[in-house]
């Protein structure tokens, strides 16, 4: 599935345009360059290159690592997880009626799952909101919308300004592109090798069949998107739903977007289903996700700390792309430090001087 990412919907609005002063068509402008830019690697071969180079056992440590993610994010929306100030965070109150419905949706699509029931995922977040439209902890509320609504953004991008390196914020706007790039790219990555490990895509070989067409798919995605008047869009990690309950080719990608676009007209009854049965639903994919770390050789040292790297630092950076770049630059400085580097290695150790570039610039 492909949707504007969260992370970068918030950079762009909070850094890009209300931190910078930059008026939002410029902003969509970079997005749409820094698209133009992600097809030209694609099509030149530069985006595959950089994933036949990342280690496979950072491949198993991704997925495992995004599995956290998802569950954690599950659990913070179902108030399980909450902010503390002391720990920054802990255990939320069980007997609020989001955590509590949360719970209970969390042991019926468990019991699904064990028992091996088609469709659990879907089916347990059914009754789960079932169960909360009963007590009322969920509400049906009607309401209109109008698809003259995306006139307001849609092909609004100033692509002019954004070229405009003459303005005071030219080397601004160099950066701006660089960053949505640069994030887009490795979550790009991060997620493909994360959906794909789970469905079991991956060759013996470690490289990704049909990886060109999924590459240009999510490169034309991004353009398409700075067209419609949206922040860069990106492979969502929530894609690992659909491989958990059997999805495994593009029909699969068909069918979402014929769901995506019936929501456009049953918004108001969609968005009745409660947060507190899709939660869940994540915190099982998630936890299905977890087997790939079984591939991690725990016994090597210089495959054990880049994954685990990986690992720790998607969900607790909330970023996939940041804990892809620290296990790449633990693997690049590991294999140099054990001198076991080689000259076909060049562009893992290229990879890792971006990383800690990025590192740099964001601090």
């Amino acid at each position: 599935a492909l949707a504007p990412g969260m992370g970068l919907n918030a950079y762009f609005t909070y850094t890009v345009v209300k931190g910078m002063g930059l008026p939002w068509q410029t902003a969509l402008g970079c997005v749409f360059l820094s698209g133009t830019a992600f097809l030209l690697l694609t099509v030149s071969g530069v985006r595959q290159l950089i994933v036949s180079a990342v280690p496979r056992s950072l491949f198993a440590a991704v997925a495992g690592g995004v599995g956290l993610f998802i569950a954690f994010i599950g659990l913070a929306d179902a108030g399980i997880i909450v902010a503390k100030p002391g720990t920054m965070v802990g255990l939320g109150s069980l007997t609020t009626p989001t955590a509590a419905i949360a719970v209970l949706g969390l042991f019926l699509i468990s019991v699904l799952q064990a028992r091996a029931v088609k469709g659990s995922v879907l089916l347990g977040i059914l009754l789960t909101a079932a169960i909360a439209w009963v007590f009322g902890l969920a509400h049906f509320a009607p309401g209109a919308y109008s698809l003259g609504d995306l006139s307001a953004t849609a092909f609004k991008l100033d692509i002019g300004q954004a070229l405009n390196l003459q303005s005071g914020l030219g080397l601004s706007l160099l950066e701006i592109v660089f960053v949505f790039l640069f994030v887009d790219m490795f979550d790009n990555i991060g997620t493909l090798v994360a959906v794909t490990k789970r469905a079991g895509l991956i060759a013996p070989d470690g490289s990704i069949p049909r990886l060109n067409r999924i590459l240009l798919s999510d490169s034309a995605a991004m353009l398409l998107g700075a067209l419609a008047g949206t922040s860069p869009v990106t492979s969502y990690i929530e894609s690992a739903a659909g491989v958990a309950v059997g999805g495994r080719t593009g029909l699969t990608s068909v069918v979402v977007w014929i769901l995506f676009l019936c929501t456009l007209f049953f918004a108001p009854l969609v968005q009745a289903i409660p947060t507190a049965a899709t939660a869940p639903a994540l915190v099982l994919v998630g936890a299905l996700m977890m087997g790939a770390l079984a591939e991690v050789d725990w016994g090597d040292p210089g495959a054990a700390i880049p994954a685990f790297l990986t690992v720790i630092m998607i969900p607790l950076s909330y970023s996939i792309a940041n804990g892809l770049a620290f296990g790449i630059t633990s693997h690049a400085v590991l294999k140099l430090v054990r001198g076991q580097a080689r000259p076909g290695d060049w562009l893992v150790y290229l990879l890792a001087a971006l990383c800690i570039a990025r590192f740099i610039y964001l601090a």
